[in-house]
């Protein structure tokens, strides 16, 4: 490697410019062995390619740096001078090139994750309460992900974000969480909550409750209708799940949304789904990172923590399909 540097040239600089920083670690050994021979060895180079390194050494530093007398060379006082200075660089070498050690217990940074308020409410308090032992010090941040704007991983400082995705795009990576299906949500007293099947005119008829936040639940449902020539009657569009369950609960509305979600919300509400009556592709779920914080030891670690949550949480989609990948039946 030749370093070269630019701009108004100094002394110093010129001579930096000009030197070979290839060749310290060969001045290092020379320096410790004071054997062409033994140095060469060692650095696993010809002793020839070593006569022409020590050349190319004495002629940057001004200085013979190693003088032969009978059968042993001795150092200079440039070259006795160089030893503590030059061992320095190279352990600093190291250390840049060095992967960092990672202690859970000591980190204090900050990781932001993307997602909605149905992972606020089911599964981040699973995940505090696990990463609480391993590292206090650690920070979260909960934003709000909005559907297909990946440059919040890759300018906006966010770590993670799980969702749902057909494709992932460049310099991103992703762990597979599983698939899940859209099932249609109702309040239990809805009109058409009391037939066994759903129509397709019913449903284009109804009025219906979109969530715009997290992930994009949206666009498969409505490009499937497309396809018909058919079109969603949405009155209300809200970004939290908390919000379209109230307004569901109180309304005679549709929400449309995947089935491991309608099971979680129906432990605790009044109301009932059926399947879809159209054909819907199914919801593909990741958890998703930028490719600059792929090799970082302290993301891997959080990362790793997430996933873990993630595929365990009876709120997941992953524990949804390992219980019953058919599960589209409303309790009665």
């Amino acid at each position: 490697m030749i370093l070269k540097l630019h701009g108004c040239p100094n002394k110093k600089t010129v001579l930096l410019s000009a030197f070979n920083l290839n060749l310290l670690r060969s001045l290092d050994v020379l320096i410790e062995t004071r054997n062409l021979t033994t140095a060469a060895k060692v650095l696993g180079l010809t002793q020839s390619t070593l006569s022409r390194q020590l050349v190319q050494l004495r002629e940057q530093t001004g200085d013979p740096l190693l003088i032969r007398e009978g059968q042993r060379f001795l150092l200079t006082q440039k070259a006795e001078a160089l030893r503590g200075p030059l061992k320095n660089i190279l352990a600093n070498m190291e250390t840049l090139l060095d992967t960092p050690h990672f202690d859970p217990a000591q980190c204090a940074r900050q990781f932001s994750i993307c997602g909605s308020d149905y992972i606020a409410d089911h599964m981040l308090p699973e995940l505090v309460r696990n990463l609480a032992s391993q590292a206090p010090q650690l920070r979260i941040v909960l934003r709000m992900w909005e559907p297909g704007h990946y440059r919040l991983l890759a300018d906006e400082g966010v770590d993670l974000v799980p969702t749902i995705a057909d494709m992932i795009p460049d310099n991103l990576y992703g762990r597979s969480l599983g698939e899940d299906k859209a099932v249609c949500v109702m309040r239990t007293n809805h009109p058409l909550a009391k037939n066994s099947k759903l129509s397709l005119q019913d449903y284009v008829d109804s009025p219906h409750i979109s969530i715009a936040g997290g992930s994009d639940k949206n666009s498969l449902v409505d490009q499937a209708l497309g396809r018909q020539g058919l079109k969603r009657d949405i009155r209300l569009n809200v970004p939290f799940y908390a919000a379209a369950l109230k307004l569901l609960i109180d309304n005679d509305l549709l929400l449309t949304i995947p089935v491991h979600i309608a099971i979680a919300l129906a432990r605790n509400s009044a109301i009932v789904w059926q399947p879809l009556p159209f054909d819907v592709a199914p919801y593909r779920y990741w958890l998703l990172w930028h490719a600059r914080n792929h090799h970082d030891p302290a993301h891997q670690w959080f990362r790793n923590q997430v996933v873990e949550v993630l595929n365990h949480s009876m709120y997941g989609v992953t524990k949804f399909n390992a219980i019953s990948d058919d599960l589209i039946q409303p309790p009665r």
